[in-house]
């Protein structure tokens, strides 16, 4: 309460706060109740170490994080303006100290990332009273969808468990076991909320019998087409493959790392608590990777709109075009998703306005015609709502990045060069950009890793898989997630993958890493 009390918003923000909901609101923004608060930088600094949270569980990471964030300030290398927390009702935080424009345009903001959490498809799995799933047709939207995301309780919850588990067993044996979970926290499936993964199966009271697929022929020509020897062979090795198959689980490959773990590994009741935060934890976070491009461009783009529009009064407008400028600013060596999204929304909304899009205009090779391409269709508005309910970022960038994009906007690739020891430019080629792109967005960057084996070679050893994608595992990150899986599966953990184009297999036993050359 007394914090509540000490971070209200002073009257004059309130006045200003009610006068932009109504704005935002008319402009077709469809969002959860917002509170704000004002925050000192030292404030801000403790909740956003707490990734927004202020009550989750004790770990050595969050003071970490917060003397990062603090002495980031102080040099001015950073400045946090606002946060959003996606709850319901959501909370957002404002700076202590900033000007009134600067307050105004973090609102806009923040109501702009209030109607994505609550209409973009993705954020549908941290609606707890759906358990985390997503049916096809569940999308319900407008006043009537009010779901429950008590995230803040949540979390709070989560931290009063840990602490409870902390004075039961000791803080340095808790986060020795947090430390490894939260580096295993990647091992996780994002997409098994939208697809049913794992369908309960019958056991057959007895087996039924291998059948080999014959090639369709002739009866006079069939010992010639399906030779006995062959179809015998084929039997054999049909039957040893069920024989292999028997005693193995997974029964098929896992994604989710973290809740094999949670079923199948040798924990403590405790550990298994603890495990089962941290996954939990994980997942909520999960929608906010597969969206950050579309969602801080959807944000931006109707801070743009509120500002320039009815928010701003003319006094106001420098301000707001530094800060502004200060958000879209692009540093070397790294993507800017506030100016990727933002862009990508206005190219859609024009394309959508003059009909540029469909058969026609894709059979269209005359440049001259394109360039004045404009069926007046007025289409974009309600294009850009439809895809910030239905899109992520991969799926997003997939459609909508254009050629015409990437060259209105100088995209490239860009490489370590050792002829000139420095990084260069490698390539304008529209396909090869956008598949980097697309690369580094899938999967947030992480490797694909799958439970293969439980009980590999009839010994209890873990065996993962690495779905390998053109890109080799670093050998030093592999190996210490190797050491964390193993202080949970508490057995030998090998995982398969590719080492500069050949198969090879990962283990560690405990004691010693070891790297052989294995069949792919």
């Amino acid at each position: 309460m007394a914090f509540a009390n000490e971070t209200a918003l002073p009257r004059y923000l309130r006045v200003e706060q009610d006068r932009i909901e109504r704005i935002a609101s008319d402009s077709g923004l469809d969002f959860f109740p917002t509170v704000f608060e004002m925050l000192s930088y030292d404030q801000m600094n403790e909740v956003a170490a707490y990734g927004g949270f202020p009550n989750r569980y004790p770990h050595w990471r969050f003071g970490m994080e917060y003397e990062r964030l603090a002495k980031s300030y102080e040099y001015g290398l950073s400045k946090i303006y606002e946060m959003v927390i996606n709850n319901n009702p959501s909370y957002a935080y404002l700076l202590e100290g900033n000007s009134l424009t600067d307050q105004k345009l973090v609102m806009c903001h923040v109501y702009g990332h209030v109607d994505f959490f609550k209409n973009n498809f993705a954020f549908r799995t941290t609606d707890l009273d759906s358990g985390g799933r997503v049916l096809a047709g569940s999308l319900e939207s407008g006043s009537e969808y009010k779901p429950n995301r008590k995230w803040v309780d949540k979390m709070a919850n989560h931290g009063s468990l840990v602490r409870r588990i902390v004075d039961r067993h000791g803080i340095e044996k808790v986060e020795s076991l947090i430390d490894v979970c939260l580096s295993l926290e990647n091992l996780i499936d994002p997409w098994s909320r939208f697809v049913v993964r794992r369908r309960h199966k019958e056991a057959e009271e007895e087996p039924t019998e291998i059948v080999v697929p014959r090639l369709k022929s002739k009866d006079y020509m069939d010992e010639f087409i399906n030779p006995e020897n062959f179809i015998k062979e084929q039997r054999t090795r049909l039957l040893a493959e069920r024989e292999r198959e028997k005693g193995r689980f997974p029964t098929e490959p896992r994604q989710d790392v973290l809740l094999f773990l949670l079923e199948h590994a040798p924990l403590e009741r405790w550990e298994r608590s603890v495990l089962g935060v941290m996954r939990e934890e994980a997942y909520y976070f999960v929608p906010q990777m597969q969206t950050k491009i579309m969602n801080e461009g959807w944000a931006s783009y109707h801070h743009s709109s509120l500002m320039t529009g009815a928010v701003a009064d003319w006094s106001e407008i420098i301000d707001y075009s530094e800060a502004n400028a200060g958000v879209m600013a692009t540093a070397n060596g790294q993507l800017n998703p506030y100016k990727l999204g933002v862009e990508l929304f206005r190219s859609v909304e024009e394309r959508w306005n003059k009909g540029r899009f469909g058969r026609e205009w894709e059979e269209c090779d005359d440049l001259d015609v394109k360039r004045d391409w404009d069926l007046r269709l007025g289409l974009g508005k309600q294009k850009i709502f439809e895809v910030r309910a239905l899109y992520n970022d991969v799926t997003f960038i997939d459609e909508f990045l254009t050629p015409e994009f990437a060259m209105d906007h100088k995209l490239f690739t860009f490489a370590w060069s050792n002829r000139s020891d420095r990084f260069e430019i490698e390539t304008r080629e529209f396909r090869k950009v956008k598949e980097k792109l697309l690369a580094q967005l899938t999967n947030f960057g992480n490797p694909v890793i799958y439970v293969q084996d439980g009980n590999y070679e009839n010994r209890g050893e873990l065996l993962l898989r690495h779905d390998h994608r053109g890109v080799d595992l670093r050998s030093d990150y592999a190996r210490d997630t190797l050491t964390a899986l193993h202080r949970l599966w508490k057995r030998p953990v090998c995982i398969v993958t590719q080492s500069e184009n050949k198969p090879v297999t990962m283990r560690y036993d405990g004691t010693e890493h070891s790297v052989v050359n294995s069949d792919a």
